[in-house]
């Protein structure tokens, strides 16, 4: 199966929120896209799709977030949105875009990302619990879902806090 990953374009908006309300089967994760995309920590080299002979079958979404405690904020990235078209799940694709979304955040000059996932799934790309930097998500949630991981070494050290998420994602 040849895949290509490339960022999205606006043809690919109406797509991008039919795919996600097809996986979640509600349409929550799409509207969150759609207000991220439209706030200010939406970054659209870190929104990517995976196309399959012209079909889009996976999307990936990272954006900025804040890392605060006390007077201290730290800005980081969130793995906002992820997923793969269930007829090509299993398959690596999205691998495939968790590993090329990573690169081109670290490109960007980003240290560390955050994401709520499973548990088994993300620790394969290296992300560890968040808890490990003492830093927590705004909602109680299993220590194990809420995961981060350093695209810089030592990047969270020093780090510790509350995440702040922008506004866009109280449409969730």
């Amino acid at each position: 199966m040849n895949i290509s990953i490339r960022p999205e374009q606006p043809a690919d908006i109406d797509e991008i929120y039919e795919l996600n309300t097809l996986v979640f089967e509600q349409e929550n994760e799409a509207r969150l896209v759609d207000q991220v995309r439209q706030g200010l920590h939406f970054i659209p080299e870190l929104s990517l799709v995976a196309y399959s002979d012209d079909k889009l079958i996976g999307y990936i979404l990272f954006s900025e977030i804040t890392i605060t405690n006390g007077d201290y904020h730290y800005q980081s990235l969130g793995l906002t949105s992820m997923v793969v078209h269930p007829g090509y799940q299993k398959q690596g694709i999205g691998a495939k875009l968790i590993t090329i979304g990573l690169q081109k955040a670290a490109a960007l000059g980003y240290t560390a990302v955050f994401v709520f996932g499973h548990e088994f799934y993300f620790p394969k790309f290296g992300f560890l619990p968040a808890t490990r930097w003492n830093i927590r998500p705004p909602f109680e949630v299993p220590a194990e879902v809420f995961m981060a991981l350093e695209l810089t070494p030592n990047a969270l050290q020093n780090v510790s806090g509350i995440v702040e998420f922008p506004i866009e994602f109280s449409v969730m």
